[in-house]
């Protein structure tokens, strides 16, 4: 009977370390394709689903204001002086612009105008027939507040709808809604339509500015004329809009600016 032979393998020692080693590599592959799953859905929450969320209550709200514009309007007041000296009812009187409507230059607001509204509430329809886009339009420019519901929101000072000075707007280019993402096919003699209670304005797009600064302050001016490359805007006074939004897209380096004129 032979004796067995016992057989020393030499190198266990170094089968063990490269198995070491695939495990680390492996576990850093699968904490990898993770984090890579996470960042992705992430992407999609902010680029997908917050343009869903937003457009959908966007929709909602300029149905809600529609709705309201074709209630009647409430009651006058009785008048208080019919036991006036004018033994009846005087004349009626015209409230004056609210302070809020006189800054930054911008004039009492034309055509019967009411003051400007309460702060980041929505009170107005912004129309663009070329892009198919209806989008709210709200007091204010705060993103949380007004941009990020998918609003088009009305810069703070600047004039509004229908009145000499400039009616100006922002909006996101990409995410929430983007109902600004396409304002660069816009052309010249493009309609721009503001409706709001009882009211319709249509511009008609005259200018464009590719690629400004985010303080390019001028073009949103009385006067829009941009300070940065001051061979694009206006020198008279009138009844303008301008659309701002960020650019290039997914990015907010620069201003993309737009510019109408009131209708005759």
């Amino acid at each position: 009977m032979r004796d067995h032979m016992r057989v020393v393998v030499q190198g266990g020692g170094r089968r063990g370390r490269r198995a070491g080693l695939a495990g680390v590599l492996w576990a850093g592959a699968e904490l990898a394709v993770t984090v890579g799953v996470v960042v992705l859905l992430l992407v999609v929450h902010q680029v997908w689903w917050t343009n869903r969320q937003a457009l959908a209550a966007a929709r909602e709200e300029v149905r809600e204001l529609e709705r309201d514009w074709a209630l009647p309007p409430p009651p006058d007041r009785p008048d208080s002086g019919g036991s006036g000296d004018s033994g009846g009812s005087g004349p009626s009187v015209v409230p004056e612009a609210s302070s809020a409507s006189l800054s930054a230059g911008s004039s009492v607001p034309a055509r019967g105008n009411a003051p400007p509204p309460a702060r980041e509430s929505a009170y107005g329809v912004l129309r663009i027939p070329r892009l198919g886009v209806v989008v709210p339009v709200a007091q204010g420019v705060d993103k949380r507040a007004v941009l990020d519901k998918g609003y088009a929101g009305h810069y703070p000072g600047t004039a509004q709808p229908g009145a000499q000075g400039n009616f100006a707007l922002a909006g996101h280019r990409n995410t929430h809604g983007e109902p600004f993402r396409y304002i660069n096919r816009l052309r010249a003699g493009d309609e721009l339509i503001v409706d709001v209670r009882g009211q319709r304005y249509t511009y008609v797009v005259g200018r464009t500015l590719a690629q400004t600064s985010e303080r390019d302050t001028g073009v949103i001016a009385p006067v829009p004329r941009s300070t940065v490359r001051p061979e694009y805007g206006y020198d008279e006074p009138g009844a303008y809009i301008t659309l701002t939004t960020c650019t290039p897209e997914y990015t907010s380096t620069y201003r993309l600016v737009v510019w109408g004129t009131l209708k005759g």
